[in-house]
């Protein structure tokens, strides 16, 4: 499925050359997006970046912008998908069953929370879920925000260098 996907983007970079640089928010937005981003793999993103790079299609200038707003969107969504979800999350059998782990977590958020957000967005394995666990745990808005909006910074000067590194290989 992975390849599948990887395929059809690099095809559509091809046909559309003019617009390639809008999939860069769409792949951030999609791998930090609660659900969405347990299937799309940062690596797409790094993959696309580098060939719109070494393509010279766009710069890592204008690249990182705009994955910079993509990955902020999409915690945002996962983050407020929590604080809609809220209370309702407890009453889930799921949730129901493994009641006393969540406790332990959401505690655990409430006392380490921005260092969640920070740790979460480079680890991929849990990028898209950190946020939405945050929104249902009540983290306070403004503090998630700003905090994102720093762990979105430094994730998007990381993806930079990844991507100035790929194609000074190539």
């Amino acid at each position: 499925m992975i390849a599948a996907l990887n395929e059809l983007i690099f095809q559509w970079l091809e046909d559309y050359r003019e617009q390639a640089l809008l999939l860069i928010p769409l792949i951030a937005f999609s791998e930090a997006c609660v659900g969405i981003g347990l299937i799309v793999s940062g690596f797409i993103l790094v993959a696309v970046a580098s060939v719109l790079v070494t393509a010279e299609i766009a710069t890592v200038a204008q690249i990182l912008p705009v994955a910079f707003l993509g990955a902020l969107l999409g915690d945002h969504v996962g983050f407020y998908f929590g604080r809609w979800l809220g209370p309702r999350f407890h009453q889930l059998r799921l949730a129901k069953r493994y009641q006393r782990s969540i406790l332990q977590a959401e505690n655990m958020i409430r006392k380490r929370g921005a260092w969640a957000i920070l740790i979460g967005r480079f680890i991929p394995a849990i990028r898209s879920m950190v946020p939405a666990m945050l929104g249902i745990s009540g983290f306070e808005r403004t503090r998630y925000s700003m905090v994102d909006a720093s762990a979105c910074l430094l994730w998007a000067a990381g993806l930079g260098l990844i991507v100035t590194g790929t194609t000074s290989i190539f």
